[in-house]
Protein backbone atom coordinates (compact mmCIF):
# COMPACT_ATOMS: atom_id res chain seq x y z
CA UNK A 1 0.00 0.00 0.00
CA UNK A 2 1.25 3.85 -0.99
CA UNK A 3 2.13 5.66 1.87
CA UNK A 4 2.02 9.56 1.05
CA UNK A 5 2.10 12.60 3.17
CA UNK A 6 0.27 15.52 1.64
CA UNK A 7 1.50 18.78 3.01
CA UNK A 8 -1.16 21.58 2.93
CA UNK A 9 -1.38 24.98 4.32
CA UNK A 10 -4.44 25.76 3.19
CA UNK A 11 -3.67 28.06 0.56
CA UNK A 12 -4.66 27.49 -3.26
CA UNK A 13 -1.93 25.72 -4.03
CA UNK A 14 -2.75 23.05 -1.60
CA UNK A 15 -6.28 22.79 -2.76
CA UNK A 16 -4.09 21.63 -6.02
CA UNK A 17 -2.21 19.37 -4.72
CA UNK A 18 -5.16 17.58 -3.35
CA UNK A 19 -7.13 17.67 -6.33
CA UNK A 20 -3.57 16.47 -7.95
CA UNK A 21 -4.18 13.52 -5.34
CA UNK A 22 -7.18 12.67 -6.20
CA UNK A 23 -7.19 12.73 -9.77
CA UNK A 24 -4.07 10.37 -9.71
CA UNK A 25 -5.53 7.52 -6.87
CA UNK A 26 -6.10 5.31 -10.15
CA UNK A 27 -2.05 5.36 -10.34
CA UNK A 28 -1.63 3.20 -7.24
CA UNK A 29 -2.94 -0.55 -7.74
CA UNK A 30 -4.09 -0.18 -4.03
CA UNK A 31 -5.74 2.20 -2.15
CA UNK A 32 -2.94 4.46 -0.66
CA UNK A 33 -2.41 5.28 3.33
CA UNK A 34 -2.98 9.46 3.07
CA UNK A 35 -1.66 11.57 5.66
CA UNK A 36 -2.47 15.18 5.55
CA UNK A 37 -0.53 17.37 7.10
CA UNK A 38 -0.22 20.92 8.25
CA UNK A 39 2.48 22.77 10.36
CA UNK A 40 1.83 25.77 12.28
CA UNK A 41 4.75 27.99 12.87
CA UNK A 42 5.40 28.02 16.66
CA UNK A 43 4.64 31.68 18.27
CA UNK A 44 7.72 33.04 18.81
CA UNK A 45 9.11 36.72 20.44
CA UNK A 46 7.16 37.62 23.53
CA UNK A 47 7.29 34.59 25.93
CA UNK A 48 3.31 33.98 25.82
CA UNK A 49 3.43 31.61 28.31
CA UNK A 50 3.55 34.32 30.43
CA UNK A 51 0.55 35.47 29.28
CA UNK A 52 -1.35 32.83 28.41
CA UNK A 53 -1.39 28.85 29.19
CA UNK A 54 0.16 26.31 27.34
CA UNK A 55 -3.55 24.77 26.84
CA UNK A 56 -4.90 28.13 25.37
CA UNK A 57 -1.50 28.23 22.76
CA UNK A 58 -2.47 24.46 21.97
CA UNK A 59 -5.86 25.26 21.42
CA UNK A 60 -4.60 28.36 19.13
CA UNK A 61 -2.52 25.77 16.86
CA UNK A 62 -5.27 23.24 16.58
CA UNK A 63 -7.60 25.86 15.37
CA UNK A 64 -5.70 27.22 12.97
CA UNK A 65 -4.53 23.66 11.65
CA UNK A 66 -8.19 22.62 11.20
CA UNK A 67 -8.86 25.39 8.91
CA UNK A 68 -5.88 24.84 7.00
CA UNK A 69 -7.09 21.47 6.89
CA UNK A 70 -10.39 22.05 5.78
CA UNK A 71 -10.64 22.47 2.41
CA UNK A 72 -8.44 19.58 2.07
CA UNK A 73 -10.02 17.20 4.28
CA UNK A 74 -13.60 18.05 2.54
CA UNK A 75 -12.07 16.95 -1.15
CA UNK A 76 -10.70 13.83 0.12
CA UNK A 77 -13.85 12.96 1.76
CA UNK A 78 -16.35 13.93 -1.03
CA UNK A 79 -13.82 11.76 -3.44
CA UNK A 80 -14.36 9.07 -0.66
CA UNK A 81 -10.55 9.11 -0.03
CA UNK A 82 -9.29 7.99 3.25
CA UNK A 83 -6.76 9.78 5.21
CA UNK A 84 -5.37 10.59 8.84
CA UNK A 85 -4.88 14.40 9.06
CA UNK A 86 -2.25 15.49 11.79
CA UNK A 87 -0.84 19.23 12.85
CA UNK A 88 2.28 20.08 14.09
CA UNK A 89 4.12 22.74 15.33
CA UNK A 90 7.71 23.72 14.19
CA UNK A 91 9.57 24.58 11.09
CA UNK A 92 7.87 23.52 8.38
CA UNK A 93 10.29 21.89 6.16
CA UNK A 94 11.70 19.97 9.37
CA UNK A 95 8.49 18.87 10.49
CA UNK A 96 7.49 17.88 7.13
CA UNK A 97 10.69 15.54 6.85
CA UNK A 98 10.67 14.16 10.19
CA UNK A 99 6.83 13.22 10.03
CA UNK A 100 7.55 11.73 6.71
CA UNK A 101 9.95 9.48 8.20
CA UNK A 102 8.26 8.82 11.58
CA UNK A 103 5.66 7.26 9.56
CA UNK A 104 7.18 5.63 7.08
CA UNK A 105 6.22 7.46 3.76
CA UNK A 106 6.88 6.57 0.20
CA UNK A 107 6.82 10.31 -0.97
CA UNK A 108 5.69 13.49 -0.05
CA UNK A 109 3.58 15.21 -2.27
CA UNK A 110 3.38 19.32 -1.82
CA UNK A 111 2.77 22.32 -3.41
CA UNK A 112 5.34 24.52 -4.74
CA UNK A 113 4.25 27.38 -3.02
CA UNK A 114 1.93 28.04 -0.30
CA UNK A 115 1.10 30.91 1.99
CA UNK A 116 4.52 32.72 2.11
CA UNK A 117 4.90 36.21 2.11
CA UNK A 118 7.28 36.24 -1.25
CA UNK A 119 4.58 34.84 -3.67
CA UNK A 120 6.95 35.35 -7.15
CA UNK A 121 9.80 33.27 -6.11
CA UNK A 122 9.41 30.12 -9.05
CA UNK A 123 9.66 27.52 -6.22
CA UNK A 124 8.67 28.23 -2.21
CA UNK A 125 11.52 27.86 0.18
CA UNK A 126 9.31 25.41 2.45
CA UNK A 127 9.02 23.30 -0.77
CA UNK A 128 12.79 23.94 -1.79
CA UNK A 129 14.15 22.96 2.09
CA UNK A 130 12.30 19.80 2.22
CA UNK A 131 14.14 18.90 -1.11
CA UNK A 132 17.46 19.75 0.47
CA UNK A 133 16.49 17.65 3.65
CA UNK A 134 14.84 14.10 2.38
CA UNK A 135 15.92 11.67 0.54
CA UNK A 136 12.53 10.73 -0.10
CA UNK A 137 11.04 11.34 -3.38
CA UNK A 138 9.36 14.84 -3.52
CA UNK A 139 6.49 15.49 -6.28
CA UNK A 140 5.66 19.42 -6.21
CA UNK A 141 2.62 20.67 -7.90
CA UNK A 142 2.13 24.01 -9.45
Amino acid sequence: MPNILVAVDGSENSDRVVDFLIKRCGWYKEPAQVHLLNVQLPLVGVNVKMFISQDTVNEYYRDEGNAALKRARERLDAAGIQYTHHISVGDPAQMIVEFAQSKGCDHILMGSRGLGAVSGLVLGSVATKVLHLTDLPVMLVR
